[in-house]
Order: C-alpha cells, then sequence, then structure tokens
C-alpha cells in the first residue's frame, strides 16, 4: 500500500513519460481505472472497448453537446467515430435550466447543428419521469428526461473540467445535472435547491450532496450497464455550459480514463491533476477547491456509489 504522496509522485511520472500502475489499490479492491496518454478517436474507441463489454440493448450515450461554437467540447467528428463501433447508440442530452438556446427543444436542436451533431440522431429527452435514489440525503426521487427509460444501457463520455458552481464537472455531475428534467419543478431544480430555496440557487456541499442523490438514481436504474470514459483535454475552469466566454485552460491536458466505477474515475481524474505541477494545475485545484468541488467525492463514497481505491492500469503499458 502507497501513501499518497507516493502516489502522487509516481502518478507525475505517469504524465511526464512512462506510466502505469497503483493508486490506493489494495488486494481485495476491485476497481480498475484505465488510461491513455493519447487522445485521439482510435483512443476512445480502445478505452470503451476496454469497459463496455457489458452494454447491450438500446444504449445512451451521455455527453455534454455544448453551447454554440463551444471550444472546449469533445469533437464531434471524434464522437462519431466512436458511435459507430456501438450498434444500436443514440446520443443523449437534456435541455438546461439557465439562459441559454438549449432551454428550449428548438433552440437546443438548432445549437447541435452548430457544434456538429448532425451525423447522428440526438434524443433530446424531453418530457419528465421519476426514479428513486436509494441513500439520498435531499432528493429522494429524481426527476429525469422521461426518454431516459428507453435505454438499457448509458456509455456517460465526459469531458472533464472546471465548473463554476460545481467545482469540476465529471463523470458524475454529466449524468447528475445532464439528465435531470429541465422544467420550473424539474431534476434540475431539485438539484440546484430552486424547489427547497426559495428559488434561490444553492452553492458548497449541499449542492455536491444533492448532485450525488441524482446521479445515485441514475446509477442504480441502469445497474452494472452503465460504463464512463472521461477525456482530461482542454480542462478550461468552466464548463462547457460558458460557451466562447469559458476562459482559456491554463493546466495541459492528460489522457482518456475509462471504467466501469464511477467514484473511481473520477477521483482518478482529480488524482492525476493534482500531480500536475504546482504551475500548471493551480487555476484548476483554486477552481475546485473553492467549490467546495471535492465534496463530490465523498458523497458518491457515502452512497456507495464506487471506490475511491483503485488501479490505474495504462493501456499502453500493461
Amino acid at each position: 500500500m502507497i501513501n499518497r504522496r507516493q502516489f502522487l509522485e509516481t502518478t507525475a511520472a505517469l504524465i511526464g513519460s512512462s506510466p502505469v500502475y497503483s493508486a490506493f489499490a489494495q488486494q481485495n479492491e476491485t476497481a480498475e481505472v484505465f488510461f491513455s496518454k493519447e487522445i485521439s478517436p482510435q483512443s476512445l474507441i480502445k478505452m470503451f472497448k476496454l469497459v463496455g463489454g457489458n452494454l447491450n440493448g438500446k444504449i445512451a450515450i451521455k455527453l455534454h453537446t455544448g453551447e454554440p461554437h463551444g471550444p472546449n467540447i469533445i469533437p464531434s467528428p471524434w464522437v462519431q467515430k466512436l458511435q459507430e463501433q456501438i450498434p444500436d447508440s443514440t446520443i443523449v442530452e437534456c435541455n438546461v435550466l439557465y439562459g441559454s438556446p438549449r432551454q428550449t427543444s428548438k433552440g437546443h436542436r438548432e445549437t447541435l447543428k452548430i457544434n456538429g451533431w448532425n451525423f447522428s440522431r440526438v434524443d433530446i429527452m424531453d418530457g419528465e419521469a421519476e426514479l428513486p435514489s436509494n441513500g439520498a440525503k435531499y432528493v429522494k426521487r429524481f426527476r429525469v428526461g422521461k426518454n431516459l427509460l428507453n435505454y438499457d444501457s448509458m456509455l456517460v463520455l465526459t469531458h472533464f473540467k472546471g465548473h463554476t458552481m460545481g467545482g469540476f464537472g465529471g463523470s458524475m455531475k454529466n449524468i447528475a445535472i445532464g439528465c435531470g428534467s429541465s422544467g420550473p419543478e424539474g431534476g434540475k431544480a431539485q438539484l440546484h435547491g430552486l424547489l427547497d430555496h426559495n428559488g434561490q440557487w444553492i452553492r458548497g456541499e449541499e449542492l455536491m450532496e444533492r448532485m450525488a442523490d441524482g446521479a445515485k438514481a441514475i446509477t442504480d436504474h441502469f445497474g452494472k450497464k452503465i460504463v464512463y470514459i472521461n477525456v482530461l483535454r482542454k480542462m478550461s475552469v468552466d464548463c462547457d455550459c460558458a460557451g466562447t466566454s469559458a476562459a482559456e485552460p491554463t493546466a495541459p491536458d492528460i489522457g482518456i480514463l475509462a471504467s466501469t466505477d464511477l467514484l473511481a474515475i473520477d477521483q482518478a481524474s482529480i488524482d492525476l491533476i493534482k500531480a500536475l505541477p504546482e504551475g500548471q494545475n493551480r487555476d484548476l485545484m483554486e477552481r475546485i477547491t473553492s467549490r467546495k468541488g471535492l465534496r463530490q467525492l465523498s458523497a458518491m463514497k457515502e452512497r456507495k456509489m464506487g471506490h475511491d481505491q483503485y488501479k490505474l492500469i495504462d493501456i499502453n503499458k500493461a
């Protein structure tokens, strides 16, 4: 068992040159997180094939398709090449709660065209259904886009970056805020506390816990038929919801991670960022810590949504 300092030193070497292997892994630990320093559509396909074997039936690909002309989103041609390898798959999104063309399905579809998501049908999951969230603290029944119930499996494809309110946006936020219905009393309003705090948007630790409640409902629903890919590329301190106003990234690109374990992949993403030299991770870590973003990880652990101990496996060295 290595301590955290030793792990960070090992991971720093991984980012800089040669890689692999541990991250708080114990002999009885089952969580695996695959890593590739190569960031390309070919690498995305390799990573999916490592974790996607249990997905079948109708497969939802949940990703953030971005505001108009968003500069940091995962390039749509990359996703097209990946989707070609995933039979019976559909990109899914929900309308948003904040001021944006994507507040309405009409404006959302125009934005999809602008950003190049015209190679496949995108299911904007209008309407509303409720899913129970076992072990939730605040949101016991999460309101999701009703079309989510049409899918048997889910690939959570996430551009990992900072976030103005959440500190960071990883796989957990992608399925929590991202799958919430958008109405005034919908899932997004539930997670932001608008229904419990007199219309005021909450921040800090309660927001992180509410997001974990929402994500737990999604993971409970799909069970073993949900997998995660985080792309650590163009990591602005701002979310892709900031569009062209997003701050220029100051952290370097790191790579792609894939796992069947939600907590492990977001924990590993944070650990890789922490392992960067201070001058390279300062802005991103300040955003994460100042918004209490690390509470996302402990909230997932409390809800038994995965493992914070994991084995990091470099696919190019294993």
